[in-house]
């Protein structure tokens, strides 16, 4: 994958990332950072997929997906955060501040809205049309791939019922200095998230994807997002439709029997079903980060629902020093989780919306004709079976917890199933003490950093 490195831009993402507060967001370019004036510089500025590619980790660190094994690895962390997000307290941050997942999303936003702003003065002509859309295309892409992953951590699950009086995030437009937004409602942020990508989906064509430059946005990707997006509104009509528009940009699929099961890496960071890449943040990677290492364990729970004539097993998994199940490294190929969105991501959402909607003859098919690429060749395919639209969903559930493991998924997942009545008790135990999470409890909305409290004055989460 082709990600933009030139020393010029470097010097932006390095006088922008000094600041130990969220101050970036007021700074436009200056003379001392470079301020792009033209359609390529703009898309180099875009193509920083270490501010425009990258989502919190937080949620991961605080899913069920795994747990530490020991007190000792326990008390080695490095940060009181992730700590206390490992425990699900309510105080997480305690007096550190510099929080990444809400630092690193503005930042993106910063970037987004700069570039929007630098459009506005690019006159367009029927030379420039097709890469001005394309640029602009993307910037709102990114702004609203920021914004979604503010929501997620640190707003309230969307519920019709409630939407229109939950808090949700400042809503950044432009790059304007010494300007402090205070927080919308969670309606009017999912309503600038949808809007920001329809227009997006507008601006982009079916031919701006590209296999080189899979961290760019496209039309396949703004199909995608939505479906995502809408999946966890629980809009289940809306997020069918937007699945089936992207599987007819790009609908491949990698047949896991030609994968290798040896190698630590076993793909590259332009695999084939990769639709849009991001990856997490590179806060807390002691316990996020793909390697072998003995201070964690895979949730024996999750491993317990792969069979053996399951490829997964051995393509995404290793066993550690000390015989507990770690992650290898996934379609990022790096160390840090993928976080983007797929083919098989969407697939799934496609399977979950039909059963959903109770056609169960489909849902069948959506999956027994994408599984085939997930199990061993060497004995025979056995198709799934259901009966009751129940079973329908219990199966596409299953199955979007074992392929969609460690991409930052779990927890907005849980967050939904205890929306729609789940009753999903999270517990951790800690020098013999257990901590229970009890659903929809306030502890799934991770307070705003108190750094960004004293700076803006915005009002901070309930926990």
């Amino acid at each position: 994958m082709k990600y933009f490195k030139k020393n010029l831009f470097i010097i932006i993402l390095t006088m922008v990332t000094i600041s130990c507060k969220d101050q970036f967001l007021d700074e436009k370019p200056s003379s001392s950072i470079v301020n792009p004036t033209t359609l390529s510089e703009c898309q180099n500025l875009l193509d920083f997929s270490n501010v425009c590619n990258k989502t919190g980790a937080l949620q991961q660190v605080a899913s069920d997906e795994y747990s530490i094994v020991s007190q000792q690895n326990f008390d080695a962390l490095l940060t009181r955060t992730e700590k206390n997000a490992y425990l699900r307290l309510s105080d997480v941050y305690e007096d550190e501040i510099n929080i990444g997942d809400w630092r690193e999303p503005y930042r993106a936003v910063f970037y987004a809205n700069s570039i929007l702003g630098v459009l506005e003065s690019i006159p367009i002509n029927s030379k420039n049309r097709s890469e001005h859309n394309h640029i602009k295309g993307q910037a709102l892409f990114v702004r609203a791939y920021a914004f979604y992953d503010l929501v997620k951590s640190f707003c309230a699950v969307y519920d019709e019922q409630t939407v229109n009086s939950e808090l949700g995030i400042p809503l950044r437009m432009n790059a304007g200095i010494n300007e402090i937004v205070d927080r919308s409602t969670l309606a009017e942020s999912y309503d600038r998230i949808i809007t920001d990508v329809n227009m997006a989906k507008e601006l982009l064509s079916s031919e701006n994807f590209s296999p080189l430059y899979r961290n760019r946005a496209s039309r396949a990707s703004a199909f995608a997002f939505l479906a995502r997006i809408y999946l966890n509104m629980g809009k289940y009509d809306l997020a069918l439709n937007e699945a089936n528009e992207a599987l007819k940009i790009h609908s491949k699929i990698i047949d896991y029997n030609g994968v290798s099961t040896t190698v630590i890496a076993p793909f590259s960071s332009n695999a084939e079903e990769t639709i849009f890449y991001s990856s997490q943040t590179f806060a807390y990677a002691a316990l996020t980060a793909y390697t072998s290492r003995p201070s964690i364990a895979i949730s024996q729970d999750l491993m317990n629902l792969y069979d053996k004539d399951d490829l997964r097993l051995a393509v995404y998994f290793l066993k550690n020093p000390i015989g507990n199940w770690n992650m290898k490294r996934s379609y990022s190929e790096i160390l840090y989780p993928f976080t983007g969105l797929a083919t098989d991501e969407v697939i799934l959402i496609k399977a979950e919306c039909l059963a959903r909607k109770g056609d169960i003859v489909n849902t069948l098919s959506t999956l027994n004709s994408f599984l085939p690429n997930r199990y061993s060749n060497k004995v025979a395919y056995v198709p799934l079976n259901a009966t009751s639209k129940e079973e329908a969903l219990a199966l596409v559930l299953r199955e979007r917890r074992k392929e969609l493991v460690w991409r930052g998924h779990r927890w907005s997942d849980i967050k939904r199933f205890n929306r729609d009545g789940a009753g999903i008790i999270l517990r951790r135990t800690m020098n013999n003490r257990t901590y229970e999470l009890l659903p929809n409890s306030n502890s799934y909305i991770f307070p705003i950093p108190n750094d960004e409290i004293l700076l803006s004055g915005i009002e901070q989460n309930k926990r």
